[in-house]
């Protein structure tokens, strides 16, 4: 046998076995095997996309270091200054933005985790539970969602301060918030498709009450949709204005308040105004680094599930 035979004859896939197909260079993988790669181009416009989203947070920063010199120089200048922990001094010196701190926290966390408490509990029996008058309750509770919150804020202000003696405080920034149709609905869409029949079904064949169901079960399940919808909530209750300026005074602000305190003088400083900004951007930045993990997943689960 010759070497050129015998080599072919040693290259040849043994007998009952298919030879495997020539690949080339690049491995194409179909169906569930796609693994998908971003383009230089990608790159490029997340990029750009992130530079114009922090770009108004590191302003504030350049604004907040600096003076109203500073701030009106042409060209402007996209350096931080020196007065940032001055302004910050100032601020704190001005108006109680200590006091305000504190509110908005106290106003924003309890409306999230009533919030949370009463979209998860509404969201479940809209979803799963069966009952008469559901699909009137539902309709009722996303028409809510159509009127304007202008529209209540004259009988809102006259059940607080002249029926419930609340002007003036936290509990009427609180309760108005505590329960909201955008939540209800929101839980609702997602335990439809998130939360199987078949689960609730097997705990109530092993002798669970509805709220067991609600706690061992629903919650789980509703973890990342509540992880969306609470940082949401924490948010528009941060940054809301309109009712806190109408029902609180401006010796017990919320921070919205607080901020508009700065803006209010008769020349505007406005390295002041953007401290001011600076210090109310904090809370939300930490909610978000805490529990970004959480609401990322919540948005991924969301996105796969539709």
């Amino acid at each position: 046998m010759s070497a050129s035979t015998y080599n072919r004859a040693a290259a040849a896939p043994p007998v009952g076995r298919v030879a495997p197909a020539p690949t080339s260079g690049r491995r194409r993988k179909k169906g569930r095997g796609v693994q998908l790669s971003a383009g230089a181009g990608t790159y490029v416009l997340l990029g750009v996309v992130i530079v114009i989203s922090l770009f108004p947070i590191y302003w504030s920063l350049v604004g907040a270091g600096g003076t109203n010199a500073t701030i009106a120089h042409v060209p402007p200048r996209f350096y931080p200054g020196a007065n940032l922990f001055h302004n910050i001094t100032r601020a704190f010196t001005l108006i109680d933005l200590r006091l305000a701190l504190i509110n908005s926290l106290v106003v924003a966390t309890t409306i999230t985790l009533s919030v949370l408490l009463t979209s998860t509990l509404a969201g479940f029996a809209f979803a799963k539970l069966r009952f008469r008058g559901r699909n009137i309750l539902l309709a009722a509770v996303v028409a809510t969602m159509m009127v304007p919150p202008q529209l209540g804020i004259i009988p809102l202000y006259i059940m607080m301060a002249n029926w419930l003696h609340w002007s003036n405080t936290l509990a009427a920034l609180i309760v108005p918030a505590a329960a909201q149709a955008f939540g209800v609905f929101f839980m609702r869409q997602y335990l439809i498709t998130a939360l199987p029949t078949e689960l609730i079904e097997a705990a109530r064949v092993d002798g669970a009450s509805t709220l067991r169901v609600y706690w061992n079960v629903v919650l789980p399940v509703a973890r990342p949709a509540m992880a969306v919808l609470g940082m949401l909530t924490f948010m528009a209750a941060w940054n809301d204005f309109y009712w806190p300026l109408v029902v609180m005074t401006p010796q017990n602000p919320t921070m919205q308040v607080a901020l508009s305190a700065l803006d209010s003088g008769y020349i505007q400083d406005y390295s002041l105004v953007l401290t001011g900004a600076l210090i109310s951007m904090v809370p939300i930045l930490v909610v978000f680094a805490v529990m970004g993990r959480q609401i990322l997943d919540g948005i991924m689960q969301g996105a796969i599930k539709a």
